[in-house]
């Protein structure tokens, strides 16, 4: 690993320590039984994994983002699913952190940062994916309160989650006319799908979020009317850099467990490791990892400073990051032969669990699109 500061090596240990013992020994069977380990993850809020770059004031530890995607690889070197859920809990409880004032923090905070209150980030709808100042989930004023009224779409963790983020629509002036409000789960008028049938990720829900004249007061909106779109782009860049470490830290699994084999594997009169070609598809797998790692530390530290090509380089980090991981994954499938196929290997479920991260947190044409106009017009 990279050089890291002593404060850097004991965070890591402490995350691996984690995953070993609380995530390791149930990963396949909450994948097969699609269980969500709310208890693991208020274990995990204990160690300060659940507002990783909070401030301290509510019980957040106040990391840096390269401390949260050295934090994003362990966990997914492990559980990609857990690892990516936590990644959109701390997105949620960072915008909160970010945009909230001070009574909403002191009333919200708390419990999230423990992960006794779980959250998720309602931002897709059934009609509208990649064009997100499109959405028609509206919020109208009514005395003090708002009234909702719209569905969202693949939301990770709804039914379990205390704390909904909702991006909603109070004026018709596109993505001016976007603002983030938070909807507590036993709100009247509020109600969920069932629960997908999906390739991956099936350690964590993600289901449909229905709200029917839904009333919130107004004192739970996040900023200004109008402010959600901003925001909502904000919490964004660093949910890219978090999916995209997960897929580093899944890739990497995937790489280790193909070294090991081949070492193991005897065919053609000696260990396949020894044959040149399998080497340099180790070679290929190693470098796409590494070069997904310095974009992540890149873009991390884009964050941390507030510089100005933040958006571009957390969206080529994105884009780097989950192809790699997955590209990688994919091809240690293909190194172990039909055992990559049996699940007691583990990487049927890598494959499956990284598939993903290329299309949410915007997909990655739409990584290519944003870096693509900031060149034009830079």
């Amino acid at each position: 690993m990279e050089n890291l500061t002593p404060d850097q090596e004991a965070v890591v240990e402490m995350v691996r320590d984690f995953a070993a013992v609380e995530l390791a020994p149930h990963t396949a069977a909450w994948d097969e039984e699609k269980h969500f380990p709310v208890d693991v993850l208020a274990r995990a809020g204990e160690l300060g994994m659940g507002g990783i770059y909070v401030s301290e004031d509510f019980g957040g530890s106040a990391l840096s983002r390269t401390d949260a995607a050295l934090i994003f690889e362990e966990l997914a070197a492990v559980d990609p699913s857990i690892a990516a859920y936590i990644s959109i809990h701390n997105m949620v409880a960072w915008m909160i952190d970010a945009f909230g004032n001070d009574e909403q923090r002191a009333r919200l905070l708390p419990g999230i940062t423990a992960m006794t209150e779980l959250c998720s980030y309602c931002l897709s709808e059934p009609g509208v994916g990649s064009d997100a100042a499109a959405i028609t989930t509206r919020a109208v004023a009514d005395g003090e309160d708002y009234l909702i009224n719209g569905t969202k779409q693949f939301i990770s963790g709804a039914g379990a989650s205390a704390w909904y983020l909702v991006m909603v629509r109070t004026a018709d002036l596109g993505s001016r006319g976007i603002t983030a409000v938070v909807v507590p789960h036993d709100a009247p008028g509020l109600s969920f799908g069932a629960n997908e049938k999906k390739m991956g990720w099936r350690a964590q829900p993600t289901r449909q979020v229905f709200f029917d004249n839904v009333r919130i007061p107004q004192a739970n909106r996040l900023g200004a009317e109008g402010d959600g779109f901003g925001i909502a782009m904000k919490g964004l860049n660093g949910g890219r850099v978090n999916i995209g470490a997960c897929s580093l830290g899944g890739g990497r699994a995937a790489l280790e467990k193909s070294i090991a084999y081949l070492k193991e594997r005897q065919a053609f009169g000696g260990p396949l490791i020894e044959k040149q070609h399998l080497l340099f598809e180790i070679a290929h797998m190693d470098t796409e990892l590494e070069l997904a790692r310095t974009m992540l530390r890149r873009a991390a530290r884009a964050l941390d400073d507030g510089a100005p090509d933040t958006v571009k380089l957390c969206a080529m980090a994105k884009w780097v990051a989950t192809d790699a991981g997955f590209h990688v994954a994919d091809q240690a499938l293909q190194l172990h032969g039909g055992y990559g196929y049996l699940s007691e290997y583990g990487l049927e479920k890598l494959v499956r669990d990284l598939r993903v991260h290329q299309i949410l947190e915007g997909s990655n044409e739409i990584m290519q699109l944003i870096v693509g106009r900031l060149a034009v017009e830079r």
